[in-house]
Formats: C-alpha cells, sequence, structure tokens
C-alpha cells in the first residue's frame, strides 16, 4: 500500500518506522497524560450525575434537625416555615448491636420507617427481601454493607440494644439509603463495614422501645430552590429550642455527603493538576526529539527544499509527524482512560455504597483531552518546525561541521579547561564522555530535566501514602492513645468512672464531655462538637506542631487550625458559643490556643471549665480507657450488657479499618500514578538514548573501525546517559517535593490536611523506578550499538 502514496508520505511511513521505539514512547506518554485525565474527569462526572440522580429520586434531605423529644402535632409548623417543601418526622437513635461471630460490641443506629408506605424523605432501596410486617416489632432492615459484612441475609437475628434493653431483631431485607452512601460511625474518620451498622424499624415499636409515642426526636426536609438555607435553620433551632433541639444542619455537614463532597472535589483537583503535567512533559519530550529528528534530517531537508519542496510543505511533512504520533497518544489515552475508569467505578461501588455507577465520560471531556493533547504538542513541536522552515537548501545539505572539542574560543573555555585537567587521570573513552557532555550542555541539561520530570512525577504521585501513615500513627498512637471509647447514653456524674473501671480487663480510664454548640465569630460560624478533657489527659490529648502535649488552659476554648481558619479568628480574639443541649448557655470565650490537627475539625475546653459553664456538677459523657489485652473479649461481653453504654469506638479496629481503607483506594490511585510515572520515566530515557544514538551512530561505527571494542563504544553511549541519569536524581528530587507542595496546598479540606512529608523510602524508591527505566533503556538501545554497519561508516562522505 505504501507504494499508492505520495513521496513524502512514503518518507513519513519509513521515517515513523525508524523511530517506531521513540515514537510509541511518546505516545504513551501522551496517552498517560489523556489517559488520566480522561479517568479523572469521566469519574468525576460520574459520581456527580450518580449522586444527583440517587439523591433525587430517592429524596435525600436537605436539612435535619435533631432533638430532645419534640410532638409530633409541631410538624404543621416546620411545613409552614419559609422555604420548607416537605417535612416528616421520624426517631433516630444510637444503639450497641451483637451479631453472632462478632466478639466486640458494634456501634449502630436504628431510625424508624414510616407509617404509611410510599415515596418518603431519605428513601431506601430494597435490595433483597422485604419491608418489615407492621405486627411484628422485631423485624428491621438492615443496611447493605454490614449485612454483607457480617454476611447477612433475610430471615438472620441481631441483638440490639434499645434504650437499655436488650432485644432479638429479625432481619427481613436488606437495603441501602441515600443517607448513608458513606456508611460510617460518629466520630470515626473512614467506614468499618463490619463495626457499623444501620436498622430501620416500624415507627410504632421503636416509639414504645424510646418512650416516645406520639413524638418524635428529629425532623428532616426537602427544602425549596433559591432559598436562603441558613435563615430556615436559624428559625428551625427556634422553634424546637424548647423541646431540645441540638441545631439544625444543611447536607454540608452531613456525614455521609460530606465525604462524598470530599473525594468529588479531590478528584476535580487531581484532574486538573496531573493530566496537564505529563502533557508537558510529552511536549517536552516531542520537543526534544523532533528538534533532534531535525538536526539529524538536515541534508535530507535540504535535498527535499533543492528538488523544489516548498517550505511550507516540508514543514507540513514533519507536523504530519508530530500529528500521527499525537494520534497514537490519543487512541491509547482513550483506551487506557476507559478502562481505568471502569476499574476505578468498581473501587468506588465498594467505597461508596451506590445502588448502580457506570463509568461514563461526557463529550466534552474527549474533545477537551484530545484538544489540549493536540494543541500542548503543536506547542513542543514549534521551535523545530521553524526550524525546519528556516533551514536554507544550501547550507542544510552540507554536513554540519564536527563538534569543537578544543578549548580556543568556547564560551565557557575556563570551565572546559578545568574539566579536561581533572579527566587526565582517567580512560580515554570516560573523557570522551564527559567532552561530548560539555560541549553540548543544551542537550545534556534537556536529557537531564526530562529525566528528573519522570522522577518528580513519580514522587509527586506516591508520597501521599507517607503522608496519610503520618497522619494515622498521630491519629492513634500520638493524639488519641485509648483503647477504647466509651459513650454514656446520657451524661452522667463523673463517678460513673469508677463503674466502667469495674468492667473486667479495665486498666485505667480517662473522662471526657462532648456537647453540641454553634460556634460564631461575626457571620462566620461552625455547627461543632466541643470536647471538654482534663487538663492532665494523657489517652486523648491535645497536642502542637511539633507533636508536644499541650495542656488545656482553665480558661477559653482552644481551636484546632482548620477550625479557626474556617471561623477567621486567631489567639487572644473572642468567639461566641451558643450551646445546643443542657441548658443552652450562651457565652463570649476568648480563643486561648490553635493547635495542629490533620482530620477533621475540633474545639477544646477543660472539663472543669466546660461544667462550670454549664453549671453542671462533674458531668461526663463518656471516657476513654486502656484495657488488658489478655482480657479483651471478658470486657466486651461487659460491654454488650451495659444498658448505659450508647457507643463504644475501638481504637484497634478503627486503625485497621484505616489501614484497609488506605490499601483499597488511596493504593490503587498511587498504583496507577506509579505506573503512569514509570512509563513517562521509561519513555524519556529511552528517547534520550536512542536519539544520542542516532545522532552518533556514525561517530560510534567509526571508533569501532579505529579499533575500539564493542564494549567501549557501548560504553561511551551508555555511560554518558547513565551520568546523565545520576544527576537528574537530585533535581527529581527536588520537583518532586514542589509537586507535593502544589498537590497538598489543593488537597486541604476540612475533612483531611495532608502534611507534606516524604519518606526516604519513597526518594528511593522513584530513584529506583527511574534507574530501572535507565538500565532497561540501555539494554534496548545496546542491541542497536551492536548491530552498527561499519562498512556504511567507511563508505560515509565526510
Amino acid at each position: 500500500m505504501i507504494e499508492f502514496l505520495q513521496p513524502l508520505d512514503r518518507k513519513l511511513a519509513r521515517d515513523l518506522w525508524a523511530i517506531k521505539g521513540q515514537a510509541l514512547a511518546i505516545a504513551v506518554v501522551i496517552g498517560c497524560g489523556i489517559g488520566m485525565y480522561l479517568m479523572s474527569k469521566g469519574m468525576l462526572a460520574s459520581l456527580a450525575d450518580t449522586r444527583a440522580a440517587y439523591y433525587e429520586r430517592y429524596r435525600f434531605a436537605d436539612v435535619w434537625a435533631p432533638v430532645k423529644r419534640a410532638p409530633n402535632a409541631q410538624l404543621a409548623h416546620i411545613t409552614e416555615l419559609p422555604g420548607v417543601r416537605r417535612a416528616e418526622t421520624r426517631i433516630r437513635a444510637g444503639v450497641i448491636l451483637d451479631v453472632a461471630g462478632a466478639a466486640a460490641p458494634i456501634i449502630g443506629e436504628i431510625q424508624s420507617l414510616p407509617v404509611i408506605r410510599g415515596p418518603h424523605i431519605n428513601d431506601f432501596v430494597l435490595r433483597r427481601g422485604r419491608y418489615p410486617d407492621p405486627v411484628r416489632e422485631e423485624e428491621v432492615l438492615a443496611l447493605e454493607a454490614f449485612a454483607e459484612a457480617h454476611n447477612l441475609q433475610p430471615g438472620d437475628h441481631v441483638h440490639a440494644i434499645l434504650n437499655g434493653t436488650k432485644k432479638q431483631l429479625t432481619i427481613s431485607g436488606i437495603a441501602l439509603s441515600p443517607e448513608y452512601v458513606y456508611a460510617i460511625s460518629p466520630g470515626e474518620i473512614v467506614p468499618d463495614k463490619k463495626r457499623f451498622g444501620v436498622l430501620w424499624m416500624n415507627r410504632e415499636a421503636l416509639a414504645n422501645a424510646f418512650d416516645l409515642d406520639g413524638a418524635f426526636n428529629e425532623v428532616v426536609l426537602l427544602t425549596s430552590t433559591g432559598e436562603q438555607q441558613d435563615a430556615l435553620l436559624d428559625q428551625l433551632d427556634l422553634l424546637l429550642k424548647r423541646y431540645g433541639a441540638t441545631g439544625a444542619y444543611g447536607r454540608d455537614q452531613q456525614i455521609s455527603d460530606q465525604f462524598l463532597t470530599n473525594e468529588i472535589d479531590q478528584l476535580e483537583t487531581m484532574g486538573r493538576l496531573l493530566p496537564p503535567i505529563f502533557l508537558l512533559v510529552a511536549a517536552f519530550l516531542l520537543n526534544v526529539v523532533i528538534g533532534r529528528l531535525v538536526d539529524t534530517e538536515r541534508e535530507q531537508i535540504g535535498l527535499l527544499k533543492a528538488f523544489g519542496y516548498s517550505n511550507r510543505t516540508v514543514a507540513l511533512h514533519y507536523l504530519k509527524m508530530i500529528g500521527a504520533i499525537t494520534a497514537l497518544g490519543i487512541v491509547i489515552g482513550i483506551a487506557l482512560g476507559l478502562w481505568l475508569g471502569h476499574g476505578l467505578a468498581r473501587m468506588y461501588m465498594d467505597y461508596f455504597k451506590f445502588p448502580f455507577l457506570l463509568f461514563r465520560a461526557p463529550p466534552d471531556v474527549y474533545l477537551a483531552g484530545i484538544g489540549f493533547s493536540v494543541l500542548v504538542s503543536a506547542a513542543g513541536t514549534f521551535t523545530a518546525v521553524r526550524k525546519v522552515v528556516r533551514l536554507d537548501p544550501a547550507v542544510a545539505m552540507v554536513p554540519p561541521p564536527p563538534p569543537d572539542y578544543s578549548r580556543s574560543g568556547h564560551w565557557f573555555g575556563a570551565l572546559t579547561h578545568r574539566l579536561e585537567r581533572a579527566a587526565r587521570g582517567i580512560d580515554q573513552p570516560s573523557r570522551m564522555i564527559l567532552r561530548h557532555l560539555y560541549r553540548w550542555p543544551k542537550r545534556a541539561a534537556m536529557t537531564c530535566i526530562g529525566i528528573a520530570m519522570s522522577m518528580g512525577l513519580l514522587i509527586g504521585s506516591s508520597f501521599s501514602l507517607d503522608a496519610m501513615m503520618v497522619m494515622v500513627d498521630v491519629s492513634f498512637n500520638v493524639i488519641d492513645r485509648q483503647d477504647v471509647t466509651v459513650n454514656f447514653v446520657e451524661p452522667r456524674n463523673i463517678r460513673a468512672v469508677q463503674d466502667v473501671l469495674h468492667a473486667p480487663g479495665a486498666l485505667s480510664a480517662e473522662p471526657f464531655r462532648a456537647i453540641p454548640a454553634v460556634l460564631r465569630n461575626g457571620p462566620r460560624n461552625r455547627r461543632e462538637a466541643v470536647i471538654g478533657l482534663t487538663p492532665d489527659a494523657e489517652l486523648s490529648r491535645v497536642v502542637d506542631t511539633n507533636l508536644n502535649p499541650v495542656p488545656l488552659p482553665d480558661f477559653g476554648i482552644v481551636l484546632s487550625d482548620k477550625l479557626a481558619e474556617l471561623l477567621d479568628i486567631t489567639t487572644g480574639e473572642t468567639l461566641r458559643l451558643e450551646v445546643r443541649t443542657g441548658r443552652r448557655p450562651e457565652v463570649d470565650v476568648v480563643v486561648s490556643g490553635i493547635v495542629k490537627t490533620y482530620m477533621g475539625t475540633t474545639a477544646y475546653m477543660d472539663l472543669a471549665e466546660m461544667n462550670r459553664m454549664m453549671r453542671d456538677d462533674a458531668v461526663i459523657s463518656g471516657t476513654y480507657l486502656l484495657i488488658d489485652p489478655e482480657q479483651t473479649d471478658a470486657f466486651y461481653r461487659a460491654l454488650k450488657n451495659t444498658p448505659v453504654v450508647a457507643g463504644v469506638s475501638l481504637q484497634e479496629q478503627a486503625q485497621d479499618a484505616f489501614y484497609e481503607t488506605l490499601q483499597e483506594s488511596l493504593g490503587t490511585f498511587v498504583f496507577f500514578n506509579t505506573l503512569f510515572a514509570g512509563l513517562i520515566a521509561l519513555g524519556v530515557v529511552y528517547n534520550s538514548a536512542r536519539i544520542s544514538l542516532s545522532e552518533r551512530g556514525r561517530e560510534l561505527a567509526s571508533l569501532r573501525v579505529l579499533g575500539l571494542t564493542r564494549g567501549e563504544v557501548s560504553y561511551i553511549l551508555l555511560g554518558e546517559l547513565a551520568l546523565l541519569t545520576v544527576c537528574a536524581l537530585p533535581l527529581g528530587a527536588l520537583l518532586g517535593y514542589l509537586l507535593a507542595w502544589t498537590l497538598v496546598q489543593s488537597f486541604s479540606t476540612e475533612l483531611f490536611r495532608i502534611p507534606l512529608i516524604i519518606s526516604p523510602s519513597t526518594y528511593g524508591y522513584a530513584a529506583l523506578v527511574v534507574l530501572l527505566s535507565a538500565l532497561a533503556s540501555s539494554l534496548l538501545v545496546h542491541r542497536r550499538i551492536q548491530q552498527l554497519d561499519l562498512i556504511a561508516v567507511l563508505k560515509t562522505r565526510e
């Protein structure tokens, strides 16, 4: 078929075949950029569309308003508030669950089912089984993630402590809910399907269990589009204040949607930052490859122009070459992006509990990815194509002068002289390597920068695991060092600590109190739980930026750095604290300190000061405990039968869940990014070696004719590559640090602040990948060196 092509097109086909390895390497780099863009943007669109469809179809609430106990008659007043489109009341309570085969107690929530069947707010998707029979009080629906973790099926039984009474419940069906897309227990940072369960029970049965006949303890609302939600929240709080309202809140503070939104934001950031970097590296490679290819083909360009081909035609010939490589990269990128996107969708289905999640990138994502790659490729090769246009035929047909290795007349002759003197003690091939490097400094620098870029991408893609491991260590081993956190059903006197210490295996305990409050600083406000700790707390501590314990002052409030940023307040300024429980005091408190945290937003007070503010006498919400590892099971059995316990948080299981989540989610992203960065490293190093071989083929063959062995000739070329690779490692480490810093600034959210921490092992791993890529490239190029045509060299016109 090639015979039917135009002459320049036949030349193009032959040129592409001659540089097929380099062209494929560049196409892979372009494909990595497009693939990552398509994966991240497509997954972002898929998640956003799925969330919107799921929320709309199953009427996910816009507002939640928990109360202590309010009469059902209040629903009519709530519905009349401006902006309320629909309102429903329900009963919602925390429970301790006991499942066969689970030694530790399980934190759970139980909600009431609507009295009248039909579409309702926060509706659920029935996956298996049936709805509970209204006449059977013991029947419940179970959340699918929890049921799968414990292999529960319709007809199986679980035990739950309902308001101090242990009761056996029968699972009639398995369900999903938009309220629990990210099913996480209160106070935790990652979901644990085995240790957090949600049940739905008939309203009458649940009302009887919690003494809420004719009453509710939470109302959920759908609001009208365009209404001011803050005003509605204030009106709700005012209306429900006398019923023990703890503060209405919107979707932005609903824990499941908060984590889902955080994930979508991170995907958007990743899609905005990383793909352009990959494509810019591809542009850099194209510029180097095409530019040096023009240098090696200058005689052919001169002949083409001498035979009458115009500058425009010759330039178009090289643009076609660039276009062919870019087109191959686009095909690779689309295929790679679709494959990765579908894999990522399957992972998200395990991570976020949707009834459906299909990866589908909108057409504009494909167009943007293709358009940006074409634009970057064109920009990256502009200089090379301009050189083709400007090359005069008479000049082009004359072979370029050989490199001037003399010391005289060189713009950095002094440096040359010093290097020459330093190189006198080494062998001739090594001196040839050094001479070639310092006589072509720009070319050496470009190769070095290209290799450094690949290493920087690898470090920037991998450092997040280091940061997350530090976050886990700080959270579980420096700040929260307890084995178990026990929350009581109701605030109790501090003497309850002694009761908990009587449980088998309990070694020591520290009390704490948590109160819901609204923190205001002018127009800024936050709904937070303020934690009261003892000044000498050792199990759950407040630490500074150097991870040293910070004693809580006996006045004021201590804020986490992210919370202080959100409230726009600094140490010494006054904050309005509106408590939403008990006597509901509203006081002005001084911000007595700001501390560093990596997860969530937190406020702390001295426990005694908190009780004085609440006008209570030594009241606590729960205790932090250390337990004897030999008596863990006995301790758990005692907790399962303790009516006053509303929730139990186990540090070891929470830490294990965190590691598991890291391995499943972040580990997958790091693998993909490492794969991309590794391919780029291979592409950069291989291209550099192949281009050097193309440029110096005659020179190296001549050296073979003059008597140098194949090993010495290989050493001259590959030794130069090795030296450049080694020189690129420090620069790559610096570029990786800068990329990691950029990502840290972009990924700072209310839920997580990733610290800028890169372990030596990550630097070492990135360097190893680059070195292995260089070794693989060297082996491929070495085979080419062994095939040098010495006869052709002897016939070469000088």
